[in-house]
Parts: structure tokens; C-alpha cells; sequence
């Protein structure tokens, strides 16, 4: 069963969004963020950043996430540098236990992003309502309980 972030990141990618934003806009609240501040900050990491598909965007939008949450900023110790690092690896590698890769090209089967083509293909396969979704989704369930 979804929870309730989870449910959201999944409604926020199926309105158009992409996957780092939708994890963004989930979990904007627990951030100090407005929605429409985390739905820009998260853009550019769509498409595993920019749709050049390295790091899937569910990913690096929950790594967003845990850096506003737990990261260093100007009052905190360079050890919170290192437990924020420790929640991140934790995070991709449950991540990957359940998909089998934070990898984007991989978890789309290679299809290419950047060509028209594979962007084609997402829409007539329905990647986005189907892995993209359960990305988003997965990431949300393991990111939610680490907060």
C-alpha cells in the first residue's frame, strides 16, 4: 500500500512533472520549501539530470531531499557531512534493491532520452506510467521512513 508521499510524488509525475520533481513536491513541507520552489529546484535533474540519464530523477530528487533535511549548512559540524553521505548510500542502495539500478538508461532498458525516438517510445510504451511511477513511488516508501 502507498503512503500518502508516495501517492503524491506518483500524481505529481503523472501531471506532467518529472521524477525529481515529484519526489521534491512530495516532500517540499518537510523541507521548509514552497512547492513551486522545490518543483523548480528539482527540474534540472529529470530524465537522470537533463535526460542525459545517469542518476534516475526519483533518486537525486530524494537525494535533494535528504540534503535539505539532514545536509550541512553553515552552523553544523563537517560530520554531518559524512552521516548525510551514510543516508544517501543507504537510500540508493535500497533504491536499488527494489529496481535493480538508480541508473536511468538502465532502468528504462536503455531506451534513449535524448533522441526523439526514445522519447517516443516512453510515450507510446508508457514508461513513465509504468517504471518511471514505480521509481518515483519506491523512492518515496524508502525515503519517507528516513526522514
Amino acid at each position: 500500500m502507498d503512503s500518502r508521499k508516495a501517492q503524491i510524488a506518483v500524481d505529481k509525475l503523472a501531471e506532467g512533472y518529472n521524477c525529481a520533481q515529484a519526489l521534491a513536491f512530495a516532500f517540499s513541507e518537510e523541507c521548509g520549501l514552497s512547492p513551486d520552489l522545490a518543483l523548480k529546484a528539482a527540474c534540472g535533474f529529470g530524465g537522470g539530470m537533463g535526460r542525459k540519464q545517469e542518476v534516475c530523477g526519483a533518486v537525486t530528487g530524494a537525494i535533494l531531499v535528504l540534503g535539505l533535511r539532514q545536509g550541512r549548512g553553515a552552523e553544523e559540524s563537517p560530520s554531518v557531512t559524512q552521516d548525510t553521505y551514510k543516508s544517501v548510500r543507504e537510500f540508493m542502495d535500497a533504491f536499488a534493491a527494489r529496481n535493480g539500478s538508480w541508473i536511468c538508461r538502465d532502468l528504462l532498458s536503455g531506451c534513449d532520452l535524448m533522441t526523439e525516438e526514445g522519447r517516443r517510445r516512453v510515450r507510446e510504451e508508457g514508461l513513465s506510467k509504468t517504471i518511471c511511477a514505480e521509481c518515483v513511488r519506491s523512492a518515496a516508501q524508502i525515503l519517507e521512513p528516513m526522514l
